[in-house]
């Protein structure tokens, strides 16, 4: 009985090995894109017919120039500027899809980011699924098409600085410069006047605490910011529509 016991055991652990062997490959690239996800919040969807997308999650804060704590969910930069890079310059991927949940975070990169996403020549799509605040604005509107889903949130305020500031007229006149190239990408992307994105931006009746103004899914569309309403399957749908006509 004992000898029976050990040759089932020794059978199965012979087709486990089988299994393990002839799944190698899949297991290995299923890990490298676990890993890719988990690092970069990246992917590319190849599983259809229609073409292959490349999908860029832009989620929690954006970081910039300077580590946030460990316990702050970040985009990084540095690792999203030549995946795009890499991705314009890679034949086999058509479109891009944006999914974007950001507070918001450092200006400079994040108007980098935007920057480097409407450089793009392949045909671009965001999808604003929770919120796109402060520099996740400009983020929102390079792509070529933007949705929003109903309940989603678009906050548009003055750029604010931490720690130390000069009290001077210098000063003033850098945050007004940087003020200028946020609302000129942002109307030179969108459907919105420079002067009603202004008047948005330092709206006093809105917010106790600040200026600004939340606009809330359809708002975003009725204001001139996005293009329309929707989901994933919307952004998906005119994504594969723009692939098949460029």
């Amino acid at each position: 009985m004992p000898k029976a016991q050990s040759g089932e055991k020794e059978a199965e652990g012979n087709r486990n090995l089988a299994q393990t062997s002839g799944g190698a490959g899949g297991g290995e690239r299923e890990s490298k894109e676990e890993e890719r996800i988990r690092e970069s919040g990246q992917l590319t969807l190849g599983g259809s017919r229609k073409g292959r997308i490349h999908l860029l999650s832009i989620i929690g804060e954006i970081e910039g120039h300077e580590n946030l704590s460990g316990s702050t969910k970040t985009t990084k930069y540095e690792h999203i500027l030549p995946e795009l890079a890499r991705v314009e310059d890679d034949q086999q991927i058509e479109g891009v899809l944006v999914l974007i949940n950001t507070v918001g975070g450092d200006v400079s990169c994040g108007l980098a980011l935007a920057e480097m996403l409407s450089s793009l020549s392949k045909p671009t799509v965001s999808l604003v699924i929770g919120d796109s605040h402060s520099i996740g604005v400009p983020l929102a509107v390079a792509a070529d098409y933007s949705f929003i889903v109903p309940t989603g949130t678009m906050m548009i305020h003055p750029v604010r600085m931490t720690g130390m500031v000069i009290g001077a007229v210098q000063t003033y006149e850098y945050f007004d410069m940087i003020q200028d190239r946020i609302l000129s990408f942002v109307s030179g992307h969108s459907q919105i006047s420079y002067e009603a994105l202004r008047d948005l931006m330092h709206n006093t009746k809105m917010l106790t605490k600040d200026l600004g103004t939340v606009l809330v899914g359809k708002e975003a569309v009725e204001q001139g910011l996005i293009n329309e309403v929707g989901g994933m399957k919307d952004a998906l749908k005119k994504l594969y529509a723009m692939m098949a006509e460029a």
